[in-house]
């Protein structure tokens, strides 16, 4: 799968954002090894500390399918004008993946690829 097919799931996929507070939604998709793609979309809440974002919601459903080894994510916003990086707690949250293919566009359009690892450097381990 191209890395522009795989921005324009991540951009579908963000017309399933519930985000009335911020009005910023975001949609990803999930890459698999095994070559399925999860979407998701971010979730907010009225407690904010609630709410979850689109990269854990693809990848917990991809785990809760059995699904462990992750190639890319692609991420796709509501701004035209922002190239859209996971925050931190999902780079925190990918991390225990590997170091996987992020997938970055902007307006719609594929911009750049970068690793995890070079976003985020130093995850926490319990190892």
């Amino acid at each position: 799968m191209s890395y522009q097919e795989l921005v324009d799931l991540a951009n579908e996929a963000k017309m399933h954002s519930y985000c009335p507070y911020s009005k910023f939604s975001v949609g990803v998709a999930l890459l698999t090894k095994s070559g399925k793609v999860y979407l998701g979309a971010n979730i907010e809440n009225s407690s904010y500390g609630a709410t979850i974002c689109a990269e854990r919601v693809a990848c917990v459903k991809a785990i809760f399918d059995g699904e462990k080894e992750f190639s890319a994510i692609a991420l796709a916003c509501s701004d035209d004008n922002v190239v859209c990086y996971p925050c931190g707690i999902c780079r925190q949250f990918l991390s225990e993946f590997g170091n996987i293919d992020i997938v970055l566009s902007k307006g719609g359009k594929f911009v750049n690829v970068c690793k995890l690892n070079d976003i985020f450097s130093h995850p926490f381990e319990l190892k």
